[in-house]
């Protein structure tokens, strides 16, 4: 070490020499960890754009495509994701061997690799079909992730600190792509559905935390946080996940929607009597909505007062005719 720290050009070479050692040593190594891994996984075949479920149509209306959403996704279904594959995450220092943690590491790579495949064969299948520029941008099938404080806009942005109490999404630029096609009227307004035997068996939550009706919700509406996201993923708030019994990695549609009809009243019901103790609850109402572009009945959303967070179960809605 003292030769090497002597001279600059002289340890410049000598560690880059040690670094050509050890990857010719380590490649027969990763080469067969790699062939042998793929045997392994062999049993898994790839999704091809001819297995694709035949259980939802892109041009089928919303009524039909929502029924049934509770079917349990066969064995054969790509857009199925276990989530027992990747969690909990495999510890190198638990593992037998390194062998088998970098195996297990390969098999769940695998598993995600071919959910993001079926996503984006089904995606790609959608805009060589489409019947103009605007529609193959409108339309997404979307594996889901919930949205989290990284995703907090800066102070003097309208959503910030209301990530988790409003209606936003984060979406990727496709969808922005389809409004300045389509040139839709503000607001901008996303539906996310879940689809009959793609989307996972339904989560269950506490009845006293959601509404009763919510068990039976198979689509909401909502607006759009930003359009960064990655292609074929979608960031929606927990209580939208909730509403829909989505696991982190389901697969949902998500559209663009221009036919949701303006409100012009609505009844909501608190979880707690907490809320009585606010003084001026109209006020504090109109603020706090404004953070949704649109509701859904059977919905629950939060919002959040003077550091106490409130929950809201949407039991009537009243539509106007726009203008009105």
């Amino acid at each position: 070490w003292k030769v090497i720290h002597a001279d600059k050009k002289s340890s410049t070479m000598t560690m880059a020499h040690i670094g050509n050692s050890i990857r010719r040593r380590l490649s027969p190594f990763a080469i067969l960890l790699l062939a042998y891994a793929a045997q392994l996984s062999s049993a898994i075949p790839a999704p091809s754009l001819h297995e694709l479920p035949k259980t939802t149509s892109l041009a089928s209306s919303p009524s039909k495509s929502h029924s049934n959403d509770d079917a349990n996704p066969t064995n054969n279904n790509p857009f199925h994701f276990d989530p027992t594959s990747q969690y909990p995450r495999p510890s190198l220092l638990t593992s037998s061997s390194p062998f088998s943690f970098l195996l297990t590491k390969w098999i769940q790579a695998n598993s995600l690799a071919l959910l993001e495949q079926a996503v984006e064969d089904h995606n790609a299948e959608h805009v060589a079909t489409s019947p103009s520029l605007a529609d193959s941008h409108s339309y997404r099938r979307c594996i889901v992730l919930p949205l989290d404080d990284r995703f907090d806009p800066p102070v003097g942005v309208f959503s910030h600190n209301h990530v988790q109490t409003g209606d936003k999404m984060s979406l990727s630029r496709n969808f922005w792509e389809a409004i300045a096609k389509s040139k839709a009227e503000v607001p901008w307004l996303f539906e996310v559905t879940r689809v009959e035997g793609v989307t996972s068996p339904r989560v269950q939550v506490p009845l006293d935390e959601f509404h009763p009706t919510s068990k039976n919700l198979s689509r909401v509406v909502g607006g759009a946080l930003d359009f960064r996201c990655p292609e074929n993923y979608a960031f929606l708030p927990h209580w939208m996940m909730k509403a829909l019994g989505l696991r982190p990695r389901d697969v949902v549609d998500v559209r663009l929607v221009t036919t949701t009809p303006p409100g012009s009243a609505v009844k909501l019901r608190p979880h707690s009597n907490s809320f009585l103790n606010i003084h001026n609850h109209q006020a504090v109402l109109e603020t706090e909505l404004k953070h949704y572009s649109a509701l859904t009945l059977g919905t629950t959303i939060p919002f959040d007062y003077r550091g106490e967070r409130f929950f809201f179960d949407v039991v009537d809605l009243r539509s106007a005719p726009r203008g009105e």
